[in-house]
């Protein structure tokens, strides 16, 4: 008994010590004064109308939103295709194929930053847009890969067998029979794709072009000049979105489960 007391006490100080800065954060964007400091003055949300008025801060938000997106799209499509050819097929060098979608989260990102740089150095290829795309594409393509997997693999054949021996050619099973039951993977994969390209600064450092700024290299940007309040405003904002997109990938998730078992409660047997 007493070591499992020794271990919860443990685990809530991991807990404590992991989130307290965050924690602190959220709370400093709502302070009245000037400078952070314990206790509060007074609550206040000029920090947040101050950095909605800054054309920097909204230009680096919309270059993050936009970005995630863009990558969003490009890595759940790419991410499906390659799951449903992984699962559902055989074919020569399909675990060289696996090692190597895998591998970005094996790599180290500075390592494959630098990398990719240097290759496209080589190809006398600038700094721009597209490099920053093509690079958080690469970074997120895995994670919907497993996720996609990990739902494909629970998909018995006989569905979309059953709608091919009814006529439906591979194009109308897809759409008709897959696509439905693996659509709570493909939205949790698109969100967590979003949330890994708007949160990233490490290899964002390294692919963007010159007077380009997303919402973490802007972060970066104005805390080696000084820390200012609205660097509290604009850090809220940043955990409000990479903490609650998960969550909604999650809630989209069960949201579509449910909604699948309830519209053909006979899978559910099966």
């Amino acid at each position: 008994m007493r070591a499992w007391t020794l271990i919860r006490f443990y685990t809530v100080f991991v807990y404590i010590f992991m989130f307290a800065p965050i924690a602190v954060v959220l709370i400093l964007a709502f302070n009245k004064a000037e400078f952070a400091s314990f206790p509060m003055t007074g609550f206040s949300l000029r920090w947040f109308e101050r950095l909605f008025n800054d054309p920097t801060i909204m230009r680096a938000f919309r270059t993050s939103l936009t970005l995630g997106l863009m990558v969003s799209a490009i890595s759940t499509t790419l991410g499906v295709m390659a799951s449903i050819a992984l699962v559902r097929y055989e074919f020569r060098g399909k675990d060289l194929m696996t090692t190597f979608l895998i591998s970005p989260v094996l790599v180290p990102e500075t390592v494959m930053a630098v990398g990719l740089l240097i290759f496209l150095r080589y190809l006398h290829m600038p700094r721009s847009f597209g490099l920053l795309l093509l690079g958080h594409s690469i970074l997120a393509l895995p994670f919907v890969v497993l996720v996609v997997q990990a739902r494909l693999v629970g998909i018995k054949r006989e569905y979309e067998e059953a709608a091919r021996s009814l006529g439906a050619n591979p194009l109308q099973t897809f759409f008709s029979v897959t696509l439905p039951l693996l659509l709570p993977a493909v939205f949790a994969g698109a969100l967590f794709a979003f949330t890994i390209s708007f949160d990233n600064i490490t290899a964002t450092l390294f692919w963007r072009p010159s007077g380009m700024e997303t919402v973490p290299t802007q972060i970066f940007g104005m805390l080696r000049n000084s820390i200012s309040p609205e660097i509290n405003a604009l850090g809220f904002v940043m955990i409000s979105v990479t903490a609650g997109v998960p969550l909604l990938a999650g809630g989209l998730a069960r949201y579509f489960g449910r909604k699948n078992r309830a519209r053909h409660p006979t899978r559910s047997l099966t």
